[in-house]
Order: structure tokens, then sequence, then C-alpha cells
């Protein structure tokens, strides 16, 4: 019995430096973060006689609207169009460009997607559809300088048209130029009702609009 435990007692000696150097398992690292989901942002290069404006469209956020604008670029509807309009100063205000309405190049309107349903807002660079009644868009648009939260839904306004106007792109190169075309001079006379004396006097030519490689 005593050379038993003597036995059981050297073997615990022998095994104990084994025991006191094995690490203990340390906790499992948490899983890296997931990657953020790649962006289905399209885009597009606005080539001007003021220069180059690069824009990402936005057809997860916005895809009625978006995808109305793609089809303009990619049947090259917009060449030859202009910026014709700029309205406020310096950084803060808007220009409008696009088909005016020509009936050779405009399509028919699209469906209404206001801000408050994409997410998105009338911040600076934001691009977004010109209409005149919800649901009348179709081939012109205005950029955004500076933050215009007015132009968003309002759905808390309870009387009137409180449907704001619908964002899909936001400039990524070129808001110098953007910047040009609204500090460009404008006709004291050209334009109907509210437009008066914010026609540019010599509309900035859109030359033509590609999807960017």
């Amino acid at each position: 019995m005593i050379r038993q435990l003597a036995l059981l007692a050297a073997a615990f000696l022998a095994l104990s430096p084994v025991a006191a150097q094995t690490p203990m398992p340390s906790p499992a690292a948490p899983p890296p973060p997931a990657p953020p989901p790649a962006s289905q942002d399209v885009r597009v290069t606005l080539t001007t006689d003021a220069g180059l404006i690069i824009i990402a469209v936005h057809p997860d956020k916005a895809p009625v609207t978006a995808a109305n604008f793609l089809k303009y670029v990619d049947q090259k509807r917009l060449d030859g169009t202009a910026f014709y309009r700029g309205v406020g100063a310096a950084d803060y205000g808007f220009v409008q460009g696009g088909a005016q309405n020509d009936p050779k190049r405009i399509l028919p309107p699209i469906k209404h997607e206001p801000t408050t349903q994409t997410g998105l807002t009338h911040d600076d660079g934001a691009l977004s559809m010109a209409r005149y009644a919800p649901g009348s868009a179709t081939g012109d648009f205005f950029i955004v300088l500076g933050k215009m939260p007015g132009m968003d839904a309002q759905p808390q306004q309870a009387s009137g048209d409180n449907q704001g106007f619908a964002v899909f792109a936001h400039v990524v190169e070129g808001m110098d130029v953007v910047k040009a075309i609204l500090a460009a001079p404008k006709s004291p006379t050209a334009g109907e009702g509210v437009m008066k004396g914010q026609m540019l006097e010599k509309p900035v030519k859109i030359v033509t609009a590609r999807r960017a490689p």
C-alpha cells in the first residue's frame, strides 16, 4: 500500500511540471465583422461645356427614379441638352437641366419616390427630379448646393403638396463645375412665373451623359 502511494506520488510529481506548462485554453476570438455590403451605385459622367460632373446614381435606394435617369443616359437622350436654370448664389441653391419637355427626348412620367420612402435627402450634391404634380417627372433634374431639407417630403404638412422631390443620386466629383453654373449670368427677362430671372443667359450644354467605366 505504501509502495503504491509512493508510486502515485512519484507519478504526480513527474506529471506536475507538464501540467503546469500546459496553457489554459484561451477564450474563442470573436468573429471578424462582416464586410459592408457592396455599393450598388452606378457612376455617370456628365460632360459639359463647363467641365466634368461625375455622379453616383443610387438604384438600391431609389429604384424607379434611378432607373429612369439611367434610361435617359443609356438612350443618349441627355446628349445635347443643357443646364438652363440657376437659383441661389455661391454655395447655396440649385442648378436645373435636362430635356426641358422636348417631345423628341422625354419618356413617360414615372411614379414619385418621396424621400420618406428612399431615406435620401436634399443635401449638398444631391440630384433630384424636377416635376409639377407628384408622378409627373420625366427628363429634367436639378443638383443641390448646400442643404435644402425643405425639398424633402413633409408628411406632417396636412394640406397641399407635401410629397417633396425625388432624390436619386449625388455628385462625387465636379461640384466646382456645379458652382460655376450657378454663378453664371442670368437673363432678367427669360422664364415664366417664379422662373423669371432664374434662366441662364447662356445655358451650359450637356455634351454627353455616359455610364463611367
